[in-house]
């Protein structure tokens, strides 16, 4: 079960990567830049974990740092995998930029990541050719996705308006 321990770790981080992404395009303080800019910083971000820090781990456990030396399938497809990723980090700052207030950021992330699952639910089960072998619970669990995805988009905890706010006598 060591996987659930590195899996725990990306829920943490990506649980939270929403709520600093939104925090780092306003800290930018240029509502029509912004945006890109705090993208920017993500994608050096990126580069620094994902480039750096694995080939100075490859480096110390003797492993090949040629890029080439690997088969072009492997490559070409964790490059694509990696410019989805991208889209997908873009696509988050570009949503928060529509969100009518920060209150919405719940919103937009629940969307994403109860959306995310079922899609791969799908698309993996698609690959794997495992329609035939697929259970109730498994409907189920989708199903319940896309349920609490709807439930925290209909939902988002907001503050009460003004009007909503009952006068003091």
């Amino acid at each position: 079960m060591q996987f659930l321990y590195f899996a725990l770790i990306t829920v943490v981080c990506w649980g939270t990567y929403g709520v600093c992404m939104h925090i780092g395009s306003v800290g930018m303080a240029d509502k029509e830049h912004g945006r890109l800019m705090a993208f920017i910083w993500v994608g050096l971000a990126y580069f620094l974990t994902a480039i750096i820090a694995p080939l100075i781990i490859l480096k110390v456990k003797g492993g090949p740092v040629d890029f080439w030396a690997y088969p072009t399938k492997g490559w070409q497809w964790s490059l694509f995998a990696g410019t989805l990723g991208a889209i997908g980090a873009l696509g988050v700052l570009l949503a928060f930029g529509k969100m009518p207030s920060p209150a919405y950021v719940p919103v937009i992330m629940s969307i994403i990541f109860a959306g995310a699952p079922i899609v791969n639910a799908i698309v993996s089960t698609t690959k794997e050719g495992n329609w035939g072998y697929v259970k109730a619970p498994f409907i189920l669990g989708i199903a319940l996705a896309a349920l609490g995805g709807y439930l925290v988009t209909k939902n988002p905890p907001k503050p009460p308006t003004k009007a909503e706010i009952p006068a003091k006598h």
